[in-house]
């Protein structure tokens, strides 16, 4: 019978029913581990699940017994996934579950900056509506999306479904191939950074991680971005240069900007997002684009059939 730990099940929420992976096998899931203890709540598994405990050399050396990593994610940069391959162990993610998700949670934040919902919410709230004497508020006039541009850092599944939903507002589309190399017939390439940026109303950051796109927006970037533009990441914290955004926010370079993802996960206190001059400028939401239930539902039926598929389980 076959050995299967979930390192960090509580990251899924208690909502959604474990069933179909701990069907499988003799199943052991943790809330959360810490750095310390992996190594011996690996101990003798066949199939560990990690959402965003790090596995790296030290780990897989550790676990001989080890033949599948499953991440209970998309991103594997929590994996060692070159050394696990050296090994023979094969490294499964979760692709494609959360697209929906994360799309609505990017356009919620979009929505939300251009059409300045927290002003006018905290405007009839506080009372000062009522006190206005008038019918209506121009004071924070806001931006009619059609006719704009918008422009996705990324065109993978998630920056695709994005853009249609920006082409469906009547805006025009760009996409930013972090490869380099433009690959769709649909929507225009531009594949300077700087000018890309230049040229969008709306930006969303919809790409993973890695060498190319680490730092990829630092502060020369946004300076390049209409004053008037609001860019949203829904991708990864380290391609933007956050203390770089915090400043831009607070220089007046950009109008405004949400994030759902962070370098640092939990967003420590004293994080430059949490203290900016205007932090009216910035929407923050804590990881959450991934998080539908109907995601969540996806994404443990996606663990539990690479399992099958990894060990031919009918």
């Amino acid at each position: 019978m076959l050995k299967i730990v979930f390192l960090d099940a509580q990251t899924l929420g208690e909502d959604v029913s474990l069933a179909p992976v701990s069907a499988l096998g003799a199943y052991t899931a943790y809330p959360f581990t810490r750095p310390e203890d992996v190594v011996a709540r690996m101990s003798g598994c066949d199939v560990v699940i990690t959402n965003k405990v790090r596995i790296g050399a030290a780990e897989i050396d550790a676990c001989p017994s080890l033949k599948l990593i499953c991440e209970a994610a998309t991103g594997t940069d929590n994996i060692d996934t070159a050394y696990a391959a050296s090994k023979g162990v094969p490294v499964k993610n979760v692709a494609g579950y959360s697209t929906e998700s994360v799309v609505q949670v990017a356009w919620m934040q979009i929505l939300s900056l251009v059409g300045h919902a927290p002003y006018f919410d905290g405007f009839v709230k506080c009372g000062a509506y009522s006190r206005s004497g008038c019918f209506t508020d121009a004071a924070m006039p806001f931006l009619e999306l059609c006719g704009k541009t918008f422009g996705t850092v990324g065109l993978g599944h998630i920056g695709t479904r994005s853009a249609e939903i920006a082409a469906a507002f009547g805006m025009k589309v760009l996409y930013y191939p972090t490869s380099g190399q433009p690959h769709s017939e649909r929507f225009e390439a531009d594949t300077d950074l700087g000018s890309f940026l230049s040229r969008c109303d709306v930006v969303a950051v919809h790409c993973p991680l890695n060498a190319r796109t680490k730092g990829l927006i630092p502060y020369g970037m946004l300076a390049k971005m209409k004053r008037s533009a609001v860019l949203v990441n829904l991708g990864r914290g380290g391609v933007i240069v956050e203390e770089d955004l915090a400043r831009a926010l607070d220089e007046g370079l950009i109008a405004g900007a949400g994030a759902d993802v962070f370098t640092c996960e939990p967003l420590p206190a004293d994080h430059p997002f949490l203290q900016l001059r205007h932090p009216e400028r910035m929407l923050l939401t804590p990881h959450i684009g991934w998080t539908s239930r109907e995601a969540r539902v996806r994404l443990v039926d996606m663990l539990a059939e690479n399992i099958r598929n990894t060990f031919g389980i009918v």
